[in-house]
């Protein structure tokens, strides 16, 4: 239980190091030489960086949850997975899968742009209700704190 804290703080250093290297080297090579090769390995450690720390604090907050109040964490739990479908699906539905406009090359398969509309709005979405959240939740604090 104890070397939790060490563990962590060896695995944020060796996160960070492989970060710098990586930077490092795509200055290194040039970002626009390679085909873009030292941009993509770049644009890849960002997801598995980002992945890690959403799965990571998913992880830590379901155990605490579980440990505090199991039946109440499973309904929460149901709970999140039919909100996310709903948003999807409201995403989904409204994207309009267009061609693009003004492309060079050849244009994508319509399930591609549908997909890509579909990220789009849904990325809409989660900002704006990040958005929603950071405001309300000062207000709330501001209520709260009179």
């Amino acid at each position: 239980m104890k070397n939790y804290g060490k563990i962590f703080k060896i695995m944020m250093v060796l996160l960070l190091l492989v970060s710098v290297a990586i930077l490092v080297w795509g200055w290194s090579v040039g970002f626009e030489s390679n085909d873009g090769q030292a941009v993509d390995v770049l644009i890849y450690w960002a997801y598995l960086m980002l992945g890690l720390a959403l799965a990571g604090a998913l992880v830590v907050s379901f155990l605490v949850g579980l440990s505090n109040d199991a039946k109440g964490m499973l309904k929460s739990l149901g709970l999140v997975v039919v909100a996310a479908a709903a948003v999807i699906g409201l995403a989904y539905v409204l994207a309009p899968g267009n061609p693009a406009v003004a492309l060079t090359t050849e244009q994508p398969s319509a399930t591609t742009l549908k997909l890509t509309d579909t990220i789009l709005n849904l990325t809409y979405f989660l900002g704006g209700g990040a958005i929603v959240a950071i405001v309300l939740g000062e207000i709330v604090s501001a209520i709260k704190n009179r």
